[in-house]
């Protein structure tokens, strides 16, 4: 199947029909399609189970050349893939758990250019083998797409440093292309507020964007908080609400691997049927416990924020925090998963009482998040004194061990710049506070405490203050009591 580039509407719609079978756009999927087409640069905020992904393979599909989307996940990707496959579309992806062969293949289909997608890592993208390929200047590429853009808010600075790189992917990439190339940058993200969304904007360097904002609230979700006293409090109330939902699919959060490992342990201990997901499994188990829970022979997972980010079951009924996230733009995602057919789905977070006394593992995990960031701030100024004034990032990775996490918060703090996705200059006297990441921190704790509408607060806080007048959801816990 071949679509040409094309801007009419109505070839748009008919390629949706005959592809996906839907008669026509939600809004404003059509506008984000044509605004794509036109190669424009675009910001898109739509809540979970919006149907994001249409509005970039869409496009992809109906242009010759090719189509990079950024994606954080294998699963994620695999996911994606796996779809366009079934409907014969010309999609490939690139990871690090690919086999050698699988690999080899899809590069060389890159070359011959033969795909319209290609999904792939920061990581990836970055990679000499595969940068190499995309500088070629007969290689088309028309678009890159960053899929779950929250996560270069969320995880750039620290954990995926190379987030923190890609808005000089396309300035660098255009030197190798003819004269008059476009290439359009567009993010999509269920959960930006509007420090996130100008944070994307800059990293990215987005040049005059069209932003489309539809607020997260989910008419079907029911979010509700409880208090526990104890440890074993808090296992006793998840046990029960588990208990009470027999044979209905749902989903435990929790915070790190171990903890997904001794809770599915205890669970698997008392007769269910459960299993521990991370980002620490192999890809074949990882890819087996999705199957599994998808085709409902495993009800419930036990999982870290690895799970679920593009995973469409349509019937997930619950959804447990069994410790609350630290950002509220995990929490939002994560309770996204739930009710995506429509029906009521609840969302309970267990948080320990405020002073800690008795159950302090709730403060302690904030304390550690808070001096991990302190400390990694510390780490990233040591550094700035010792490392050239202009650069390469992987001669000062190779040099300091946590180099590539140093870089990428100086370039936060505005205290660095990138020449190109490989080198650095610094730039002297600047330096910006750190206190939005304090901020962000803290907010997650006043939703967790508000006596007011919860969905309120969230509309509140993802920038939607004037539809969150006098609001009512009438269906979560502090509207219910």
């Amino acid at each position: 199947m071949n679509y040409l580039a094309t801007t009419s509407y109505t070839q748009a719609r008919n390629a949706l029909k005959q592809i996906w079978g839907y008669e026509d756009f939600r809004p404003p999927q059509g506008e984000i399609i044509h605004s794509l087409l036109a190669r424009k640069d675009a910001l898109i905020i739509m809540p979970t189970g919006g149907g994001k992904s249409i509005c970039f393979q869409l496009p992809a599909l109906l242009q010759t050349g090719l189509t990079l989307v950024i994606s954080p996940l294998v699963a994620l990707m695999e996911n994606q893939v796996q779809e366009l496959r079934q409907r014969q579309l010309k999609a490939a992806l690139l990871h690090s758990e690919l086999p050698i062969k699988q690999r080899r293949i899809t590069l060389q289909a890159l070359e011959r250019q033969q795909l319209r997608l290609l999904y792939l890592s920061p990581e990836t993208l970055l990679s000499p083998q595969v940068w190499e390929r995309l500088c070629q200047p007969q290689l088309v590429i028309n678009g890159l797409i960053l899929d779950e853009a929250h996560c270069l808010v969320q995880w750039g600075d620290t954990f995926r440093p190379a987030y923190r790189r890609l808005g000089a992917v396309r300035p660098a990439l255009l030197k190798f292309k003819p004269p008059g190339t476009k290439i359009a940058i567009a993010a999509f993200t269920a959960t930006a507020n509007p420090t996130a969304q100008g944070i994307i904007q800059t990293s990215l360097q987005l040049q005059q964007p069209r932003v489309f904002r539809l607020n997260p609230y989910r008419h079907n979700i029911c979010p509700q908080v409880r208090m526990v006293w104890t440890p074993r409090g808090r296992k006793q109330q998840l046990c029960q609400f588990i208990q009470n939902r027999p044979n209905k699919p749902g989903l435990v959060y929790v915070r790190t691997r171990r903890d997904s490992e001794k809770l599915a342990d205890m669970l698997s201990g008392m007769g269910y049927v459960t299993a521990a997901y991370h980002g620490g499994l192999g890809g074949e188990v990882r890819r087996r416990l999705e199957a599994g829970w998808l085709k409902g022979k495993i009800p419930f997972v036990i999982c870290t924020s690895a799970f679920g980010m593009g995973i469409d079951k349509p019937n997930v009924r619950w959804v447990i925090h069994f410790q609350a996230p630290l950002l509220l733009s995990e929490y939002v995602q994560e309770i996204g998963r739930g009710g995506r057919d429509g029906e009521k789905a609840e969302a309970l977070t267990l948080i320990s009482e405020p002073t800690g006394w008795l159950n302090p593992e709730d403060k302690q995990r904030q304390r550690f998040f808070l001096d991990k960031m302190r400390s990694q701030q510390l780490e990233a100024q040591k550094l700035i004194k010792n490392i050239p004034s202009q650069g390469e990032v992987a001669a000062v990775v190779r040099e300091f061990p946590y180099g590539a996490v140093a870089l990428s918060l100086l370039h936060s703090n505005g205290q660095l710049k990138w020449l190109d996705p490989f080198h650095y200059v610094v730039v002297p006297g600047k330096e910006k506070s750190q206190k939005k990441q304090f901020d962000a921190a803290q907010q997650m704790n006043k939703y967790l405490n508000t006596k007011k509408c919860r969905w309120q607060f969230l509309l509140n806080a993802f920038g939607f203050s004037k539809e969150a007048e006098n609001w009512h959801c009438g269906h979560c816990d502090n509207c219910c009591r």
